[in-house]
């Protein structure tokens, strides 16, 4: 059997921060990095390449691979600590500051821009706040270094080179099944083909893709989980100039607003200024996302409008519960379902004529024209068109019948397991970082969690020598 004195399983942003600060400890640790996906250069999407519906690969090019969900998203580094997952509830307010500003250093010394975002014109970004509230929105300040796509996967790739060069093994296509215990601890891991894996430590950063898998295992090994907050809703997509006044200053204006009807909290998620929508697949289920290319540009904006519910007792299925909805939209229109605000407040389904009357040209061509009206639960439709409006009054033009809405659009990080200061489970030498474990919800907190895990690692192994 082969040992290692660490096994991460998972090589999204939280996998791969944990292998860095390993690496950086001196130890002179064995890693092992085991991840389901393709490696980077082989991670090409069939459907967008073709322009065609999704193809339904096994493992989604997309969302897995080296370098997680996090390669092609549009690559935006948060400098907040206010945004971006849970971090928070397990640091003190200095080591989190610290951290986030840690990660960025790390990102920028493997290519990062140096510019920040929201940082200057603070004069305006607080007059947008109270154009905000007059509108019963709460503009939350978010300074953010932004990437973009193709800059995004450079660096993730010369962050691989340098694990590589520095000793650490990286498999990819080798999904684990499960993990081993010996002792009453973590002992490592049992892959697909049956391997088995020892280690003195494991780390579980599978991302949103793999978060059901996470769950199951804590169901199977005893671990105690909370549920989190079920994330289900529509991405917008409207002309760039229509939100220019605030990506301008802000580049991604992020807003929290609670609904009036059924006051549920709606929030914007992953704003992409001159971007293009994209399609993901999840196990099979067709879902839509976003992101801003670095070197080239759209006429269009999009962002995520999500909608939280906290579900209690005897409910504890939210994965499955956002898989379902979603499986409503690709049962109704194939995968993807495209619609015009216009067409929906009209009690009507969008055709490709009607589309094509539009101002806004799709950039996600193989989405279908539907009815979104016969997918999402009326209270979540509610609370979206309500915020859509709130919108409309700090930026003219949101609520027009030419703005495009794509559904569905869910994050699969919606169970959370308990976990100590250091992200250890309640087994010993098992820890967790990233979105798949629900603590996150971003790239700058999913770094420092897979930091903050790597250091906690390192502490011990340094105390055993």
């Amino acid at each position: 059997m082969s040992k290692y004195d660490c096994i991460i399983v998972g090589a999204g942003p939280a996998g791969i921060f944990c292998a860095l600060e390993l690496v950086r400890s001196n130890t002179g640790m064995k890693i092992l990095m085991l991840e389901k996906g393709r490696d980077l250069p082989e991670r090409v999407c069939p459907s967008r390449e073709k322009k065609a519906p999704c193809f339904g690969c096994n493992s989604c090019a997309v969302v897995s691979g080296w370098g997680g969900a996090g390669a092609f998203s549009d690559g935006k580094l948060a400098l907040s600590t206010d945004v971006g997952g849970m971090l928070g509830e397990y640091l003190d307010r200095r080591s989190f500051e610290e951290g986030i500003k840690y990660v960025h250093d790390i990102y920028l010394e493997f290519g990062a821009p140096e510019k920040i975002y929201g940082l200057e014109r603070q004069e305006e970004i607080e007059l947008l706040q109270k154009r905000a509230a007059l509108a019963g929105l709460r503009l939350v300040p978010a300074p953010v270094r932004h990437m973009g796509t193709g800059r995004t996967q450079k660096i993730l790739q010369r962050m691989q080179d340098y694990l590589k060069e520095k000793g650490v093994t990286v498999k990819t296509r080798s999904p684990v099944a499960s993990i081993l215990v010996e002792s009453g601890a973590a002992a490592g891991v049992v892959t697909e083909e049956g391997e088995e894996i020892a280690a003195r430590y494991v780390v579980c950063a599978p991302g949103r893709h793999g978060a059901e898998w996470l769950v199951k295992e804590a169901l199977r090994l005893g671990l105690e989980t909370t549920i989190n907050p079920v994330d289900i809703g529509l991405r917008v997509e409207l002309p760039a100039a229509v939100l220019e006044p605030l990506t301008d200053i802000t580049y991604e204006a992020k807003f929290l607003f609670t609904s009036p009807t059924f006051e549920d909290r709606v929030r914007t998620f992953c704003m992409n200024p001159y971007g293009e929508v994209v399609m993901e697949n999840t196990d099979g289920i067709i879902t839509v996302n976003g992101h801003t290319h670095a070197e080239y540009k759209t006429e269009n904006t999009n962002f995520a409008l999500l909608v939280s519910k906290t579900f209690t007792e005897p409910f504890k299925e939210p994965i499955a519960y956002g898989k379902y909805i979603a499986s409503l939209a690709n049962m109704l229109g194939g995968g993807v379902i495209v619609q015009r605000l216009g067409d929906l407040m009209q009690g009507r389904r969008s055709t490709a004529e009607r589309l094509a009357k539009g101002m806004v040209v799709p950039t996600l061509q193989e989405a279908t024209p539907g009815d979104l009206s016969l997918v999402l639960p009326y209270r979540h439709f509610l609370a979206i068109i309500e915020m859509l409006q709130a919108m409309d009054q700090v930026a003219p033009g949101v609520y027009s019948r030419h703005t495009l809405l794509y559904g569905v659009e869910v994050k699969f990080y919606s169970s959370r397991l308990k976990v100590s200061g250091d992200l250890e489970t309640g087994l010993p030498k098992l820890f967790v970082a990233g979105d798949g474990a629900g603590i996150t919800r971003g790239l700058s907190q999913a770094s420092l969690s897979g930091v903050v895990a790597g250091r906690a690692i390192a502490r011990r192994v340094a105390g055993e020598l």
